[in-house]
């Protein structure tokens, strides 16, 4: 098992990192001044410690209300610029060499932006970050997730708008994100069969709360390509407390046997009562029973959290050796939107200095001794 400074010098791959979920404290009150914003703390120190007590409350809803300030501070072009340049040069300070931005434009019109406005900033500000992650000798890949809001009725246009920019913003994917009850994967069924129909990539925010049946949406009638996070595939699980065996549901066999890349975030997921400790959240279960699992940290300010820190505590919890975290790295990189042939070479890229890193193994890993697949 090793540590999070370990982890911070290895290879990884984020493709849940919410942009509005990650921003710098001291930038958000620099920002919030010069717009008139009250924020609720004075401090950097203070500010980030209020984002994380108040989405710790066990309840997505709660969650979710902290983004009211982070989205204020980025009405403006210049604004949006300057997290997402900033939002790369965090990651590579993580050691992430590929990461997706996810983000939801309709959120950014306040202060007289279009949406493709919106797009246009946040590409500007990622090509600023991987111009100086290249300069400092540390190459990076970025791309936009352009998301709609599953509570409202834009998903069309959201997602037409992502096609208009595939090809010249970074716009890698389309998502829908926000409360899962009473919102279903289906409300936007459209615009994902658009998406299909002009053979563009989409995940989809699924199993994080709600019922099983919104999972099942997203898959079997929505059809996801990755899920994001999709934690509750475990409720179609069962475990037989006499003999130790695993039993999978149908749905979640079918999840595991296409091995449909899951978007798991387990510090934020405490957060919003998943789970009540790392021990306890069902990623450990999901590991071991062969699901394609990826590890991220939703937002990292919110969850006071880092890519490097959800490697380290996953690997702590579980007793999961270097080796089999870098699994986990690998496959994050293999469920990019991304060219095959990039994706190939980075995949490649990576695999050195994490088997480099194996005469440093301090733990074989777990395994359950019986599963039924």
């Amino acid at each position: 098992m090793a540590d999070e400074e370990f982890f911070r010098s290895l290879p990884k791959v984020a493709l849940h990192d919410h942009l509005d979920g990650g921003l710098r404290p001291q930038t958000m009150i620099e920002i919030a001044d010069e717009i008139g914003h009250r924020l609720p703390a004075a401090s950097a120190d203070e500010l980030a410690e209020w984002f994380y007590t108040t989405a710790s409350s066990g309840s997505l809803a709660e969650y979710l209300t902290t983004f009211d300030h982070t989205t204020a501070c980025m009405q403006r072009a210049a604004d949006l610029r300057r997290v997402a340049r900033e939002w790369v040069a965090d990651q590579v300070a993580d050691g992430v060499v590929a990461a997706e931005a996810r983000w939801a434009p309709e959120q950014h019109l306040r202060a007289g932006l279009s949406l493709d406005e919106t797009v246009e900033a946040v590409a500007e500000g990622l090509r600023e970050g991987v111009v100086q992650a290249a300069s400092a000798g540390k190459p990076f890949i970025a791309g936009q997730i352009v998301t709609a809001m599953r509570h409202a009725d834009r998903g069309v246009e959201i997602a037409e708008l992502a096609l208009r920019h595939r090809d010249s913003d970074l716009v890698v994917g389309f998502d829908i994100a926000g409360g899962e009850q009473g919102n279903p994967p289906s409300k936007h069924l459209a615009a994902f069969q658009l998406l299909r129909d002009n053979d563009f990539c989409y995940t989809i925010h699924a199993g994080e709360e709600g019922p099983l049946s919104s999972l099942h949406e997203a898959v079997q009638i929505c059809g996801a390509m990755r899920i994001g996070h999709g934690v509750n595939t475990v409720k179609d699980i069962t475990r037989d407390l006499e003999s130790g065996r695993y039993s999978l549901g149908r749905h979640a066999r079918f999840i595991r046997d296409q091995q449909i890349p899951l978007e798991v975030c387990p510090s934020s997921n405490l957060q919003t009562g998943v789970a009540t400790s790392i021990k306890a959240h069902p990623v450990g279960t999901l590991i071991w029973l062969g699901f394609n699992v990826t590890l991220n940290c939703d937002n990292r300010l919110v969850s006071a959290t880092t890519l490097s820190r959800e490697y380290a505590l996953v690997s702590e919890a579980f007793g999961l050796s270097t080796m089999q975290m870098a699994q986990i790295a690998l496959a994050g990189a293999a469920a990019l939107f991304l060219d095959h042939a990039e994706r190939t070479k980075l995949v490649q890229q990576m695999t050195l200095p994490w088997f480099q890193s194996s005469v440093n193994e301090r733990g074989a890993g777990v395994q359950p001794e019986l599963w039924e697949r």
